[in-house]
């Protein structure tokens, strides 16, 4: 973005530009704002000649922001959301701003483990606005760099790459067991592993932890299941699980979680094959109080029980 165009910034069409990101339309922002379209266009187009590149790019009847409107639209939100604090406190709402953590979770985690690392977020004394974003480890990771999230939660630690300095912290390790619905679990249970052989089973996707350690584990068991699917997204997996498609593998750690949310129930361990989950940051001391108390938290064995 070109310096000299955003001195001309106007604030009231960025008020416009925001509300148009955020019906996804020009004709929602219109309907939001009571304003006609003409106008609404008109001044879209000033702010971009005044930004002096292109914000959206159409696809189909909706409006998508380009690289540099995702930029804006980051510093929107927050210039308009400190905007309603100062309304609220001048009308006497006072709110206090509290902590705010963005949290990366990468989708091959398992939704279970993830909530089990942030409850101690949810529980500080202190008010802490959490806001969980989902992806895949590499671009979560990309988002660190461009201080956009505070901590990623992975089944995979952060791999060194150019121009990205980040730090791996182990937060524990959980040994895994098949687990399926009442109907699989009583089919498959006896002459675990060899009942494996042929049964139906749902796996993560190859670019996860849990399934080179799967397929390595097949191998030496000289096991052949049938892949019914494979899932990238763990809660996704669990939901096919729960209507008895197929057998699958989670940490021995939510078995109770398992039975409670999807009806599941675990046919046998899996001691070769553990699941190791990390926290990743920008720093390697960490200053931000909801994050050590994740990693506190982390440490004192949360996946023994």
């Amino acid at each position: 973005m070109n310096a000299m165009h955003m001195n001309r910034l106007n604030y009231q069409h960025l008020f416009y530009f925001w509300n148009v990101a955020k019906e996804g339309s020009i004709a929602g922002a219109c309907t939001k704002l009571h304003l006609a379209q003409p106008t609404i266009s008109g001044q879209l187009a000033v702010f971009e000649q005044a930004v002096g590149e292109k914000l959206y790019h159409k696809d189909g009847r909706k409006l998508v922001l380009s690289d540099t409107g995702r930029t804006i639209f980051r510093y929107a939100e927050e210039i308009f959301a400190l905007g309603q604090e100062l309304n609220n406190t001048l009308n006497g709402r006072i709110s206090g701003r509290g902590l705010k953590l963005n949290v990366g979770v990468a989708d091959a985690l398992p939704k279970l483990i993830a909530y089990r690392l942030l409850e101690p977020v949810l529980q500080m004394n202190a008010a802490v606005q959490l806001i969980c974003h989902e992806d895949k480890t590499e671009r979560l990771i990309t988002e660190i760099s461009l201080q956009n999230i505070d901590l990623v939660l992975s089944d995979l630690p952060a791999t060194p790459s150019i121009g990205t300095r980040v730090f791996n912290h182990l937060l524990g390790e959980c040994k895994t067991a098949v687990f399926g619905s009442v109907e699989l679990a009583q089919r498959y249970t006896n002459d675990f592993p060899k009942s494996l052989n042929g049964a139906p089973l749902l796996l993560p996707t190859h670019n996860t932890a849990l399934r080179r350690s799967l397929d390595q584990w097949f191998d030496s068991e000289g096991l052949c299941p049938e892949i019914k699917a494979e899932i990238e997204d763990s809660a996704l997996l669990k939901t096919f699980a729960a209507a008895g498609v197929g057998l699958f593998v989670a940490p021995v750690a939510v078995s109770i979680e398992l039975q409670k949310q999807y009806g599941c129930y675990p046919i046998g361990m899996i001691d070769s094959v553990v699941e190791r989950f990390y926290a990743i940051t920008a720093q390697r001391k960490l200053k931000h109080p909801a994050v050590i108390a994740i990693l506190d938290n982390a440490r004192k064995g949360i996946f023994d029980r």
